[in-house]
């Protein structure tokens, strides 16, 4: 399902994404919860937010649980991108740990697979595992998180790197050290890059210039700060939402267009970077 008015960016092979997804950590940690917050992920896939991210890692796998309560009956809709630990990706830990994510999330084959974030295997061995799940129909692209600009040039070195689709780095208001030369060298390569906490899981919605550019828009805190990530070409934010309010809020954000001045309180209150910053992790 494509809502109508939804930004959307490209991947690589040129399939079309939502810029505005929905992120499932902390999900499926108290099972009580679980219809609730697959509630909250069918209303945001009603509302053109169809990509939804998961990962073998959320909750021991409970996450993966409540994303496969969310597609029931309308996987199709779906693009569907989930991560495997670094600890698992192996070649053939690589291919056992997406199985298993399959069976959570019962379905056939997941859209994106992403390595969570570097660990002791090399990476030639992950590509490999990424490269035979394709072959079997088991994912359809691959990808990285938390990787810097230098391990992307190493990956790239590799035989069969060039076929990363994204990389999910955390990014927000608070953390702009991507912009200086993550988000570039990314954009180069036609390369979208997935952005996780992108509102800083709450903690900068009480910024007063935060409040100002809400109050000038009519639109939320939370949804101004989205606005900003979104903004940026070449950007996905996933937020995560476990409430029909706060999905709604959400989807409000790729449509508020900010003036170069609200552009500007915001730059003045969150500096951008002017030299290279180490890549940050939550």
């Amino acid at each position: 399902m494509k809502h109508a008015g939804m930004r959307s960016t490209a991947l690589p092979s040129g399939e079309i994404v939502p810029a505005l997804g929905q992120g499932t950590w902390y999900m499926g940690e108290d099972r009580r919860l679980l219809q609730q917050e697959a509630d909250a992920l069918r209303l945001g896939v009603d509302l053109g937010m169809t990509l939804i991210d998961t990962a073998e890692m959320y909750a021991n796998g409970h996450a993966e649980e409540v994303v496969a309560e969310a597609m029931s009956g309308r996987r199709d809709e779906v693009f569907l991108v989930s991560k495997v630990l670094p600890s698992n990706a192996s070649h053939q830990g690589t291919i056992a740990a997406c199985e298993r994510s399959l069976k959570r999330l019962k379905c056939e084959s997941i859209d994106l697979y992403l390595l969570h974030w570097r660990g002791g295997y090399p990476l030639a061995e992950t590509i490999a595992g990424f490269q035979d799940l394709i072959r079997a129909g088991k994912i359809r692209h691959w990808g990285v998180s938390n990787f810097d600009t230098d391990d992307l040039k190493e990956l790239y070195a590799l035989d069969g790197g060039k076929e990363v689709a994204t990389n999910q780095v955390l990014y927000n208001l608070a953390r702009r050290g991507v912009e200086y030369d993550l988000l570039p060298w990314c954009r180069s390569r036609r390369m979208p890059v997935m952005a996780y906490s992108p509102i800083e899981q709450g903690r900068v919605l009480g910024h007063p210039a935060l409040a100002r550019v809400a109050e000038e828009t009519g639109a939320s805190p939370a949804a101004v700060a989205l606005a900003f990530v979104l903004q940026h070409d070449g950007v996905i934010a996933i937020p995560k939402a476990s409430t029909p309010a706060h999905v709604w809020d959400n989807r409000t954000a790729p449509d508020l267009e900010l003036t170069a001045g609200q552009l500007a309180v915001l730059d003045a209150a969150f500096p951008a970077p002017r030299q290279k910053r180490p890549l940050e992790m939550l």
